[in-house]
């Protein structure tokens, strides 16, 4: 008692599967077959749906705010950069002071008897 397979069974298999192909009479059997140019061109409507607009409008806004917080993070790194350098040089320049040695002059005809390169060395301060 063997049944056999009803036609709807067998169509729906055959619809599944790509239909068997022999070898081509070129022998170039790596070709694929080409598809009409009418079937490649997928054409876009001229418009889209709101939903899709509202989304894509949401996700622009989102993508904006997140360029603006990383470009005020970078603004504000340079900013305590150039803040920190700036301490940092007052910092060496206050220390440099602390270690110089002063040596007070106090007859002044000394300086017209200096020569020109012990002039250059010479500075004003207050010592106070």
């Amino acid at each position: 008692m063997e049944v056999e397979p009803s036609n709807s069974t067998q169509e729906a298999e055959n619809e599944g599967a790509a239909p068997v192909r022999g070898m081509p009479k070129s022998g170039r059997w790596w070709k694929e077959t080409k598809k009409p140019k009418n079937t490649i061109n997928k054409v876009k409507p001229l418009h889209s749906s709101w939903e899709k607009k509202m989304t894509q409008r949401a996700q622009k806004a989102q993508v904006k705010l997140l360029q603006q917080e990383i470009r005020d993070k970078l603004t504000q790194e340079k900013q305590d950069k150039i803040e920190r350098k700036k301490e940092h040089e007052e910092r060496r320049k206050e220390n440099a002071r602390k270690a110089e040695i002063v040596q007070v002059i106090r007859k002044t005809e000394k300086l017209k008897k200096m020569k020109k390169k012990q002039l250059r060395k010479v500075e004003k301060r207050d010592v106070t």
